[in-house]
């Protein structure tokens, strides 16, 4: 056993090629129409594995070979299970699960507004539940299977405003430290990353509304982070490529900070 740890690790160290790091591996992306998820998606692809991205905007986007699309609302156990069946009937498996639907709002506890409150932890913590419920059995039978939950570094750290989206996402967190503790038994390992500020298309249409442009972004320093800028998606991609591959393998209930280093 010791032999065989210290070949794979030697393996590791030296450099995989590129397509051994995910090969033979099926990935199921939500909020895969763009920014982080989409990055995840081509970076998948890249790396030996099929993936298949799922969000409500996904038709938009033209389909590149070892990508398959779905148009699914991750707030809909019924679009959760379709999209599982989507995966298995195109694939033959599933092995790594990406939880990465979000939706924000950018309200005050004194100002959000229940509805407001529902559609967030809707889409961003029962959405995962979801696709994590709908996909369990597939991801129980392929063994040695991954789920990732992108939370956010505000899900530990205190901020204004984004009151239900903070709450959103610290509650992801306490479901993948349960998840991580009720599937090891059944070989599936389940990690979080809580990214930091990102380049998103979210992001820079946001900064448009106050009339700052993408240049803009990228120019200012970011003074909140120990980096002093903002993260491109695929920057947040790799930390989520090595939580799902099999190099993680003895990494479970983690949270890992990918935030630029916030002080």
């Amino acid at each position: 056993m010791r032999q065989n740890i210290a070949s794979r690790m030697d393996h590791i160290a030296k450099g995989s090629p590129v397509a051994e790091r995910m090969a033979g591996k099926v990935a199921l992306i939500t909020g895969g129409a763009g920014g982080i998820g989409t990055a995840v998606g081509e970076l998948f692809r890249e790396h030996g594995a099929k993936v298949l991205l799922v969000d409500q905007a996904i038709g938009e986007r033209a389909p590149q070979p070892g990508i398959e699309l779905l148009a699914a609302d991750v707030t809909k156990p019924a679009d959760a299970d379709r999209a599982v069946a989507f995966a298995l009937e195109k694939f033959g498996t599933v092995n790594v699960l990406i939880n990465n639907a979000a939706y924000r709002n950018t309200d005050t506890v004194a100002d959000a507004d229940l509805d407001e409150w529902r559609k967030v932890l809707e889409t961003n913590l029962l959405g995962a539940v979801n696709f994590t419920k709908a996909a369990l059995p597939a991801l129980r039978t392929a063994g040695k299977a991954s789920i990732v939950n992108v939370s956010s570094c505000y899900a530990v750290r205190g901020r204004q405003s984004f009151a239900a989206y903070d709450t959103s996402k610290a509650a992801l967190l306490a479901l993948t430290r349960t998840l991580a503790a009720e599937e090891a038994s059944h070989g599936i390992r389940v990690n979080a990353v809580c990214p930091g500020g990102t380049l998103t298309p979210y992001t820079i249409g946001r900064a448009r509304t106050r009339g700052r442009s993408e240049a803009d972004l990228r120019a200012q320093p970011k003074g909140d982070t120990l980096l002093k800028r903002w993260a491109e998606p695929l920057e947040i991609a790799y930390p989520i490529l090595w939580l799902a591959s099999d190099e993680a393998s003895y990494v479970a209930g983690a949270t890992l900070m990918v935030d630029g280093g916030q002080p």
